[in-house]
């Protein structure tokens, strides 16, 4: 309770703040399920569920306030580690708006009757108790995966495909031919066994009761290998040889990419994520977004790699220590080797598969990829979030950071920054055909050197200044803890938070799905389908439907970037 106590000051309190009322929004929807009857309620269980699962594998592993490394001296079992990590694991933030969705089981059951308004408690804390441990038990089984080259390939292979399938979860509902329904199966994954309880089934609580001992076991094993699994590796390695200082700098980072686990992951799982989300749609008959395999790849890669040089820690003094060494364009080379060939070839390869648009999809790849090269530097130089060194990452591979909240709302900054580098050439593919081919060639080399060039006077004009930021996570000139570049200013209302968080979060749903993706199927004649709303629309209103989605979606990012910008200047005077 201290801990949660210090946390809520200053600016990480306000951002705790403003995701918690984000938190009670999405809670309160959930409650509101719980009237509307069927297997709503189970189905949104569900994506709690997932969310809980799925969720620290991008914010670094989840809250590790208290680490498992911090008691292995005192000698306890890992039972009874497990246990009370467990009992911690309860105070926060996300369990406190996890407890309230549930109260929908409340709701559930008083109108059920007395005995099921009594199960509904027991039921919401085994419930929550089950979210907790699945969480925790997914991210120890994978830091243990990241152990090997192996492993972490699996496991970025299994998380692309998950959360693909998330992103695209109507097709499930259009293929299961359930016409809007929610499948019964979902009242029988764990996330709705309270449901089935307070609904009369009370062997639902005996099974809730021996998954979380189960569970219990199982975390504890894994915390067990955590503490003993650091080996310094004595396999030989083959010395770098490079005769300038700029070969020095993409040896170095073409060797990051083949021995890093952590980037091994984000490659796997940034290439099974562009394929998988293009690809689910095959199952209801929509291959229009198969082509789009490279380019998501690419935004994607851009995505995880966005704090590159915070993510690699105090190595920075090797290149402050070696003079005319091009630690920019080395990196900008490094990175278009590792991704470019892998996205080059998914998009020949998977417009290839459907015949085509061959002007939009290679407009649009090579676009992404001279963006992504010359963001994935600026950025990491422009809104550095202080990391972890490799060295020093410890039982916990994911946790990269020390604020990887702010890491990720770097990620997802960098893939709109990244789609909006393309859409110069997009739209002249549009419009003139093969024409934007050329002109996603312009685009990609402008953004590569122009925002590269920005990075290295960066990177020349205040490198020792970065190189104290990730030393010490203290600004040199302020001495306070450093923030990203992207957090929510301290000085913002609860609200005007909430505000930015919903718009940030959601903005994409209307930009993306129901604007741009909506126009390509009103372009090819593509009607009814699915959740796109302007393909049901009359034939007046189809365009300015999808046109207004786009806007709306533009507005929201807007709205987020303008109370953001506001806010950083009136905490900048």
């Amino acid at each position: 309770m201290s801990i949660l106590r210090h946390s809520m000051k200053g600016q990480q309190g306000g951002t705790m703040a403003g995701a918690g009322g984000l938190g009670v929004l999405l809670a309160g929807g959930t409650i509101v399920l719980a009237f509307l009857g069927g297997d709503w309620l189970a189905a949104a269980y569900t994506v709690w569920m997932l969310g809980w699962i799925i969720g620290p594998v991008f914010s670094g592993g989840g809250d590790e306030t208290l680490r498992p490394e911090f008691f292995s001296l005192l000698g306890l079992r890992p039972q009874r580690m497990a246990a009370g990590l467990l009992v911690a694991a309860f105070v926060g933030v996300a369990p406190a708006v996890s407890l309230l969705a549930l109260g929908g089981l409340l709701v559930v059951g008083v109108r059920e009757g007395v005995a099921g308004a009594l199960v509904a408690v027991p039921a919401m804390v085994l419930q929550l108790a089950v979210f907790v441990l699945l969480s925790k038990v997914t991210v120890a089984l994978l830091g243990l995966a990241l152990g090997s080259r192996a492993g972490a390939i699996g496991a970025g292979l299994i998380n692309g495909v998950i959360l693909a399938f998330l992103g695209q979860i109507w097709v499930f509902m259009v293929a299961l031919g359930q016409g809007g329904q929610i499948p019964a199966f979902v009242r029988y994954l764990p996330s709705g066994w309270g449901l089935l309880a307070v609904q009369g089934q009370y062997l639902a609580l005996a099974a809730m009761a021996v998954l979380i001992v189960l569970l219990l076991a199982a975390w504890a094993a894994l915390l067990a290998r955590r503490a003993g699994r650091s080996r310094p590796s004595t396999r030989g390695r083959r010395p770098m040889r490079a005769a300038t200082p700029h070969g020095a700098v993409v040896a170095k980072e073409l060797r990051s990419w083949t021995r890093d686990l952590v980037r091994n992951h984000q490659l796997a799982f940034a290439f099974t994520y562009g394929v998988a989300f293009a690809a689910v749609p095959l199952l209801v008959g929509i291959s229009q977004l198969v082509p789009l395999a490279g380019p998501i790849f690419i935004m994607m890669a851009a995505a995880m790699t966005s704090n590159a040089y915070g993510a690699d820690g105090t190595a920075h003094w090797l290149t402050l220590m070696t003079p005319g060494a091009s630690d920019v364009r080395g990196r900008q080379l490094a990175w278009l080797t590792a991704v470019g060939p892998i996205g080059l070839v998914l998009a020949v390869v998977s417009t290839a598969a459907v015949g085509g648009p061959w002007p939009l999809v290679m407009a649009a790849t090579f676009a992404l990829l001279g963006g992504a090269a010359g963001l994935v530097s600026l950025m990491s130089v422009m809104a550095l979030i202080p990391g972890i060194d490799p060295r020093n990452r410890g039982g916990n591979p994911l946790r990269t950071s020390e604020d990887d909240g702010s890491a990720t709302g770097m990620a997802y900054l960098m893939l709109v920054l990244v789609a909006v580098t393309a859409a110069p050439a997009v739209l002249v593919a549009l419009r003139y055909g093969w024409w934007g081919v050329p002109a996603g060639l312009l685009t990609g080399v402008l953004c590569w050197w122009g925002f590269g060039l920005l990075a290295e006077r960066r990177l020349t004009a205040r490198g020792p200044e970065l190189l104290h930021l990730m030393r010490t996570g203290r600004r040199p000139d302020s001495g306070k803890p450093a923030s990203g570049a992207f957090d929510l200013p301290g000085n913002m209302s609860p609200t005007q938070r909430t505000i930015v968080l919903i718009c940030g979060a959601f903005g994409a749903i209307p930009l993306v799905p129901q604007g741009i993706i909506a126009m390509v199927f009103l372009a090819d004649g593509q009607l009814r389908h699915s959740w796109f709303l302007a393909t049901y629309m009359p034939p007046a209103l189809r365009w300015p439907v999808a046109i207004g989605f786009v806007v709306l979606g533009i507005a929201m990012y807007g709205t987020a970037l303008a109370l953001w910008s506001r806010a950083k200047k009136a905490a900048a005077r």
